[in-house]
């Protein structure tokens, strides 16, 4: 793999479903409705196919305003080919993999998980989670032992003001939880990716994003993620007026994603 290119991941990526106790807690009287008739025992996982990935400073075509996800992942095992020596500033080798829930994880990545405001959230389709550039993804950096990660503080700005801070210690599963509930039911592969989940704001709406913002997230520890929503536009060819992505020049276009029509 080429050191300068930006990292994506290797294997799958997993999202799970109402792991913060804010939005957990306003879907708790629904969960007894139907069809589900209870609250679910394991965790509720959705998936990001490949289509989704974009690397930091793409530019990310939209149809519409888009919700905002700022989330960590969690890599998983030895994949040494996966890490960018240049962009993470240190040797392969020197990222020691460390053990959460029975399971090795090689380092922790900022993303940003986008979708599609939707009113389904336990089966929203796929249009609205799974669109091309959807899942924007950061540096890795170095895994993060237990109370790290507890600690952990994510903030979400568009346009330097800042919307959103996900606190991780309120997860409903912590880190090693997850993976351990996860990894009763699946097998998690090398390379796979299994994102901590992404919360609401305190009166249940989401973070929003337009065509021409610009979005930042940012994270102690690791290299802050940023890219920029633009109007989605035909197949003929990339959005116009897309920025150039962090150390680029203002007159050259920044790599687009998903600008096919819908």
């Amino acid at each position: 793999m080429n050191p300068d290119l930006p990292w994506q991941p290797a294997g799958t990526v997993y999202g799970p479903l109402l792991n913060l106790r804010r939005e957990h807690a306003l879907w708790a009287p629904r969960m007894g409705q139907a069809p589900y008739q209870a609250a679910p025992k394991a965790p509720v996982l959705y998936v990001k196919t490949a289509n989704t990935l974009a690397a930091c400073g793409a530019a990310v075509a939209v149809p519409q305003p888009v919700w905002l996800g700022p989330t960590l992942g969690l890599v998983v095992g030895d994949h040494a080919s996966n890490w960018p020596t240049a962009r993470n500033q240190q040797a392969p080798a020197a990222i020691k993999t460390i053990v959460l829930g029975g399971v090795a994880i090689a380092g922790c990545v900022l993303l940003n998980d986008l979708s599609l405001p939707h009113d389904s959230y336990y089966r929203p389709a796929i249009r609205f989670r799974n669109r091309d550039g959807f899942l924007v993804c950061g540096t890795p950096a170095a895994p993060l032992a237990p109370a790290q990660t507890a600690a952990l503080q994510i903030e979400a700005r568009v346009n330097g003001a800042l919307v959103q801070t996900v606190d991780l210690s309120t997860l409903v599963r912590d880190a090693a939880t997850l993976l351990a509930d996860v990894s009763a039911f699946m097998t998690l592969q090398p390379g796979d990716v299994l994102m901590l989940g992404t919360d609401c704001l305190a009166d249940g709406s989401r973070p929003l994003a337009q065509a021409g913002d610009r979005v930042e997230v940012s994270a102690p520890g690791f290299a802050p993620l940023v890219h920029t929503v633009v109007a989605e536009s035909s197949a003929a060819g990339p959005p116009q007026g897309a920025r150039a992505p962090s150390g680029g020049s203002a007159g050259a276009p920044a790599p687009s994603v998903g600008a096919r029509s819908s």
